[in-house]
Formats: structure tokens, C-alpha cells, sequence
């Protein structure tokens, strides 16, 4: 067995025995032998769990829960557990190394007791079922975190060091044949700390980057994209700084690539192929040969071209899973590239990208992660410039998953798409009002050629 396999293994009997330990609480008193047999076994395993990592995390993700990274799908009898801590509007689980039977079975007790309550005491509520080894959080915490409004300027301006930085990093490497650890994990730091201050307007900047400097925005945009794949998971901390830095460096390896095959703008030939095809490896080398830099940087930079169905490259190499890093990078990697303008490809729309992720069902993608990363981004992500209907000009501010093609917009022309008039917003996806229905967008359109920077209307809240 895998040791992903083994990890996963351990985590769906922690999940079940969790279940166990909670409707054993409802139905008997605390001393009951079928109680102290649920939570006691629930320890047995967070304690097996403890001697590979100081913390067990478990995340509440619409309805599915990630333990430790992994979205556990169809876990017999742990519906009950996704329905209660969704209830109570709880997001994240933290199960530190010595938590006990006692402290445990004290803590199911206060779940199996908790009821949901939307008022002002509910966050210290939710916050005191936790203890010294537990610690809990609430959905509405993060939200409030992520719609706080942070000055748009400030993060663009960090997006656009981030990709100075990697430039550096890039040539830096070159010369010296490994990068610069410190500079790499500060730029991941940096990119981390401005998407837990305003996601929508970091994705945003990833949709707004020229292909005359795509190497380095491309690095940027995966990095950020994988990590926002990754707090979709419930995953953060230092494990979410590792999916970036992962995203940052999983093509180092093409430091070794000549120059005149890297900018090839026609089909490589075999031999040229068979050159190219040697930076995963390469990129692996050169992040091992630094301690500082994490080992998933270099799994990822090694796997990010293999395929679950033995497809792909380095040849000669299968794997039956793919580390989880590595898909969400891969799918970060192909959605920007596709998405790419550059001198020898237009962009492709979202809608087309995501088709093609979703094609090939379990052969190249996990279809799991797939349907979850078209819910972060859906159709017209944040940021998008659109024509409606009725002829307006408006800019995406926010998605909206059950009908991924009516976002909420914010109209910034009026009726000709080229008069500038006082921004309103409308939510796409409403009910026919007494005008009737609310209008549909018709098409994506350049920024660029609309001269119209979609970033100088995400400043204000949204519908």
C-alpha cells in the first residue's frame, strides 16, 4: 500500500469513528461502555495518525470533508458528522499530537450538545468547543477575512513584485544552477498573505497578465492558483505555502533548457522534444539539491507532467496516484496556459478550458478536483470584462456556483458599451424583476482593447 493510500486509509477510520463517537453521545449517558469503546478506539487512531505529524486538520468543504489534504469521498456513515458541523457553521477541525480520550470525549459531548446560531456570540460559541489540543473555527470567520476589503493598488502591486521576483529567482538559478531558497519561500509568503487578504482580486490579476513576460506570470499565476485550490480543500498554514512554492518552482527544471527551444514558437522536433522533456527531472535535482526548500517542490516539479493513466513524462515512469500537490498544480498549469495570450496563441475562453479539463474522465484529472476548481473560477471568473445584452460593458466581481454563467456584475458603460457611467451592480443570476429578466452576458471581452483596467472596479462591496 501507498503511503497516500495508507494516510487515507487512517483517515477514513478516524472519520468513521468520529461518527461513532457522536452518536454514541446522543443515544447514552458518558460512562456507557459503547461510548468509552467509540471515543477510545477515535484516540487509538488520532494517535497512530500523531507519530507522522503534530496535527490531524479536518475541513468542512461544501459537502465533502478533507482530512489532512484529502478529500474523502463516500465515507459509510459520516453524513450525520457533515450535516452537524455545517449546522454550527464549522470549517476546520485541529486535532493537535496529546490530545486524550477525556479531552475528546468532552469535545463530542459539546458538538453532540452544540446548536446553530447566527448571532452576534456565535463565533466565541463555536471557538470555546475547543481546548488545549482542539481548536475550532467557523466558516464565517475566514469569509469575513476574505471579503474585508484590502486596496486593490496594494495588491497588485505585491502581484507585480511577486513576478520581479520570480524573474530574479529565474536568471539567478540560471547563472548559479539552483535558486535562492529564501527569496523563493518570501515570494510564496508574500502571494499567500495577499490571497488570504483578498482572493477575488488576486485571481483577478492572474486573468490580466501580457505574454510578453508569460514565463514569470505564468509561475506566479500557477502558484496562486494552486494555493487557492488548496484553502478550497481546507488546507493552510504551512502546507498551503508548500502547494505555492510547489506552483513556483515545478518548472525550475527549464533552466537547462537551450533558450532557442524554450521560445520555439513552431512544433518542437523529437530531438528538441527529447530535450524539453527532461526538466521535470532536472527541476527535481535542482530543488533536492537545496535543504531548505521542501520536498513537495520537488515531487511536484518531478510529477507535474505524468498522468494517472501512465501517460505523459518523464518516460518510462507510472504512478497509480499522483500526489495531491501535483494534480492541483497540473490543473493550475493547464487552465493558465490555455488561458494565455501570447505571439503564437489567442487566449482560449474559460468555458473551453474548462471542457477540456473535464474531458478524459479519471485518464489525466481528477474529475473531483476538476468540478471543485470549476467552482472557484467558474465561466467568467473574477475580474472578467463582459458584454451583456443590452450592449453594457460590466466586470465580474463575484461568482456564483449552482449557475456558473450568471455571476454578479458591476456595469460600468452604458447602453453603447463605450459611455463610462456610474458603476452599478446586478446579480445575473436574480429572478425576472418588473422589467423582466436581468440581462445574460454575450461575450468575453479584452481589457486591453476596451482600454478599460477591470481591476479599478473591484474596490467596492459587491451584490
Amino acid at each position: 500500500m501507498s503511503d497516500d493510500a495508507r494516510r487515507i486509509r487512517l483517515a477514513e477510520d478516524m472519520l468513521r469513528q468520529f461518527a461513532a463517537s457522536i452518536r454514541a453521545v446522543q443515544l447514552y449517558s458518558l460512562d456507557h461502555p459503547l461510548v468509552m469503546k467509540a471515543v477510545g478506539q477515535l484516540a487509538e487512531t488520532l494517535e497512530r495518525s500523531h507519530v507522522e505529524a503534530p496535527d490531524v486538520v479536518v475541513g468542512i468543504v461544501d459537502q465533502q470533508i478533507v482530512v489532512d489534504g484529502f478529500p474523502l469521498i463516500a465515507v459509510h456513515g459520516t453524513g450525520d458528522i457533515i450535516d452537524r458541523l455545517r449546522s454550527l457553521d464549522i470549517e476546520r477541525i485541529g486535532l493537535d499530537r496529546g490530545v486524550g480520550t477525556e479531552e475528546l470525549l468532552s469535545f463530542v459531548q459539546g458538538l453532540a450538545a452544540a446548536r446553530g446560531s447566527h448571532d452576534a456570540d456565535a463565533d466565541a460559541r463555536v471557538t470555546s468547543l475547543g481546548s488545549e489540543h482542539i481548536h475550532v473555527g467557523r466558516l464565517a470567520i475566514q469569509r469575513r477575512a476574505d471579503s474585508g476589503r484590502c486596496d486593490i493598488r496594494a495588491i497588485q502591486e505585491q502581484y507585480r513584485s511577486a513576478v520581479a521576483g520570480v524573474e530574479a529567482l529565474w536568471e539567478q538559478a540560471r547563472a548559479d544552477g539552483t535558486p535562492d531558497p529564501a527569496l523563493a519561500i518570501e515570494l510564496v509568503e508574500g502571494l499567500a498573505s495577499a490571497l488570504g487578504q483578498n482572493q477575488r482580486a488576486m485571481l483577478a490579476l492572474t486573468a490580466l497578465h501580457r505574454y510578453d513576460n508569460y514565463t514569470f506570470t505564468h509561475l506566479v499565476n500557477v502558484s496562486v492558483l494552486s494555493m487557492a485550490q488548496a484553502r478550497c480543500l481546507g488546507i493552510d498554514g504551512t502546507l498551503l505555502r508548500q502547494f505555492g512554492l510547489a506552483g513556483l518552482m515545478h518548472d525550475i527544471g527549464k533552466i537547462r533548457v537551450p533558450p532557442e527551444i524554450l521560445k520555439k514558437v513552431e512544433r518542437l522536433t523529437e530531438a528538441e522534444f527529447e530535450i524539453m522533456s527532461r526538466h521535470p527531472v532536472d527541476g527535481a535535482e535542482i530543488i533536492r539539491r537545496r535543504l531548505e526548500l521542501p520536498p513537495l517542490a520537488a515531487i511536484v516539479a518531478f510529477e507535474h507532467h505524468l498522468r494517472v493513466d501512465r501517460t505523459g513524462y518523464p518516460a518510462g515512469v507510472a504512478r497509480s496516484s499522483l500526489n495531491l500537490a501535483t494534480q492541483v498544480c497540473s490543473i493550475a498549469d493547464v487552465y493558465d496556459a490555455m488561458r494565455s495570450k501570447r505571439a503564437y496563441q489567442q487566449a482560449f475562453p474559460t468555458e473551453r478550458i474548462l471542457a477540456v479539463l473535464h474531458q478524459n474522465d479519471r485518464q489525466r484529472f481528477d474529475q473531483r478536483l476538476v468540478r471543485r476548481f470549476s467552482q472557484l473560477m467558474c465561466i467568467y471568473p473574477v475580474g472578467n470584462l463582459v458584454r451583456l445584452d443590452n450592449g453594457v460593458l460590466a466586470v465580474v466581481v463575484r461568482t456564483h456556483a449552482p449557475d456558473p454563467s450568471r455571476p454578479a456584475v458591476r456595469v460600468i458603460t452604458g447602453l453603447d458599451g463605450k459611455t463610462p457611467a456610474p458603476p452599478y451592480d446586478v446579480a445575473l443570476w436574480a429572478d425576472d424583476g418588473p422589467d423582466g429578466p436581468p440581462p445574460r452576458i454575450t461575450t468575453p471581452v479584452d481589457p486591453e482593447e476596451a482600454h478599460i483596467d477591470p481591476l479599478a472596479y473591484l474596490d467596492s462591496p459587491s451584490v
